[in-house]
């Protein structure tokens, strides 16, 4: 799938894990009064974003509860467990069972209840650059920062790699600590996990991130 993102899914099998609110959409790229506004992709980002992005790759383990709004306004939840570098999980609520897990290398869509698994390189997906060992902001990666009192909102890109698709992260800026982050898909769609409950330096079993391989071809071969 040419340009596919994990934005393109919602909870019905095929977009499960878009991540994104609509304010963080369209408007989110316009200047608001009392932010800063980096708009440049070439420009260098500013220190005190760098020293948040910094912040956040030290932290190697978290693990919380998450709700998600999909770019129709459906909202779903559950847990997630993340570990850097590209690992995460998350296990959402409700009679699906939806899980989506990346084990550093592929992303599975898994839905227990209608025996779907879908499997697709974290590389080609937005969100490896949340997961990156460091989110690193000198590059042309950097779409826009924007700064506030209460928030700072930096929005990367890789148009080579994920086509027009868009990530946006917002942390707070006297704690670093991320709030949520959208992935904006190709076709501009939003889907936003906000994050809370959050507990950092956690250990997780072997398996938390593991991806049964055989059985998604299994699953799959059944299907054709």
């Amino acid at each position: 799938m040419a340009n596919d993102t994990l934005a393109e899914f919602a909870p019905t099998r095929r977009r499960l894990i878009g991540l994104g609110l609509a304010f963080a959409g369209a408007a989110a790229l316009n200047v608001v009064p009392g932010f800063r506004l980096l708009a440049s992709a070439q420009a260098s980002a500013p220190e005190a974003a760098q020293k948040i992005a910094d912040h956040f790759s030290g932290v190697k383990t978290m693990t919380g509860e998450f709700v998600q709004f999909g770019p129709k306004g459906e909202q779903t939840g559950g847990k997630f467990f993340l570990e850097r570098p590209g690992k995460i999980r998350f296990n959402y609520e409700g009679p699906s069972n939806f899980q989506v897990v990346s084990d550093g290398t592929s992303v599975v869509i898994l839905n227990k209840k209608l025996r779907t698994s879908d499997l697709y390189p974290l590389s080609k997906t937005p969100l490896k650059l949340l997961l990156d060992t460091r989110i690193d902001l000198s590059g042309d990666r950097v779409q826009s920062v924007k700064q506030e009192d209460d928030l700072t909102t930096i929005q990367l890109a890789d148009k080579s790699v994920f086509g027009n698709s868009k990530i946006t992260m917002m942390f707070d800026p006297k704690t670093y600590e991320l709030r949520q982050w959208t992935i904006t898909d190709a076709q501009g769609k939003d889907t936003t996990v906000m994050i809370f409950n959050v507990k950092e330096g956690v250990n997780f079993a072997a398996n938390t991130f593991a991806i049964d391989y055989r059985a998604n071809r299994e699953l799959n071969s059944r299907q054709k």
